[in-house]
């Protein structure tokens, strides 16, 4: 919540990827240390983003003749998770680690897009 009389603190940096890229690792990478550059203890803090600039698809992007590029391997293991995450489901693989783990969470694989307005859609419980 808004406090006049903290201290404020803002500050903005552009973290610019080595080649064009699709890897999930790269990205999150480039994000973190940003966030860690950015970051001062002492400031209480109520939101934080990271914009994602010059986004296009992989057929729509001309290769500079003299950068680097994306290596392979990198573009076959992205395009094996998002296989994974498309027949499993969203979120079945992710990179990085996790910090916390949670006791229970929901879990909504076979969630009803209505679930909270058709009847029809909730499933029955015999609780004996």
């Amino acid at each position: 919540m808004f406090n006049p009389s903290e201290a404020k603190y803002a500050n903005g940096l552009l973290c610019q990827l080595p080649y064009p890229t699709d890897d999930t690792r790269l990205i999150i990478a480039a994000a973190r240390e940003g966030i860690s550059r950015l970051y001062r203890d002492g400031f209480s803090y109520a939101k934080a983003q990271v914009l994602l600039l010059d986004l296009c698809g992989r057929d729509e992007y001309t290769p500079d003749l003299f950068a680097p590029e994306q290596p392979v391997k990198t573009e076959r293991l992205m395009s094996t998770l998002d296989a994974i995450n498309g027949r499993w489901g969203r979120g079945t693989l992710q990179p990085g680690r996790l910090t916390k783990t949670a006791e229970w969470s929901m879990r909504r694989e076979l969630l009803s897009p209505a679930y909270t307005t058709r009847w029809g859609d909730l499933l029955k419980v015999d609780a004996r």
